[in-house]
């Protein structure tokens, strides 16, 4: 079965669903998004990088890391083309109230500070996944709906890849566990901030 024809499997640990204001913010201003998109994916790439620097010596991380780096720079680069193609500007990247609001919920130091940071990525990369699905099926665009199906894959296995890395420094019952707790939490974090034409 082709990519084209699979449909990305569904991000249950989420415990709200987007809300239909965003999309419908989104539809109205796409070109915003598709600069949003852009700056988060190279800030997802200097999160990579970030982590290996703090976590030298996690040789299982930094090839993790690694790879995801490479990959979400070729997501920004291709983001970036179709800014490029329709001739949108990338303009100055926004604070992401979001993400700044889940840091937040980290424990401040040891191996939970760790576990959290990570599962806190993998929040981000299963909430986008959520959103890319909604893009590809309610864009009017055909390119941008083949994208974004496609880049719901990665969001997909970017979530699996940060809960996994997690499990390497506390037992996995524990790690499923803290992650219930984080995802109720980020469903409220959703729920209070105003949806905008951005990716979070």
């Amino acid at each position: 079965m082709s990519l084209a024809t699979q449909e990305c499997p569904p991000m249950t640990c989420l415990k709200a669903p987007t809300d239909d204001r965003w999309l419908e913010q989104v539809l109205r201003h796409p070109e915003r998004l598709l600069a949003d998109h852009a700056h988060c994916e190279k800030k997802a790439a200097a999160t990579a990088m970030s982590l290996m620097a703090k976590y030298p010596d996690d040789r299982v991380l930094v090839r993790s890391m690694l790879h995801l780096a490479q990959e979400e720079l070729e997501h920004f680069a291709r983001l970036y083309a179709v800014l490029e193609q329709r001739n949108l500007p990338l303009g100055y990247m926004e604070q992401d109230r979001y993400v700044k609001e889940l840091l937040t919920l980290c424990r401040p130091q040891g191996v939970e500070h760790t576990v959290d940071r990570l599962l806190v990525f993998s929040l981000v990369e299963a909430r986008s996944c959520e959103r890319f699905v909604l893009l590809a099926k309610h864009l009017p665009d055909p390119e941008l709906q083949a994208l974004y199906h496609e880049l719901s894959f990665s969001e997909a296995g970017h979530h699996q890849l940060f809960v996994s890395l997690a499990g390497h420094y506390q037992p996995k019952t524990v790690v499923a566990e803290r992650l219930d707790e984080l995802t109720t939490q980020e469903a409220e974090i959703l729920r209070r901030l105003p949806p905008g034409p951005r990716m979070h």
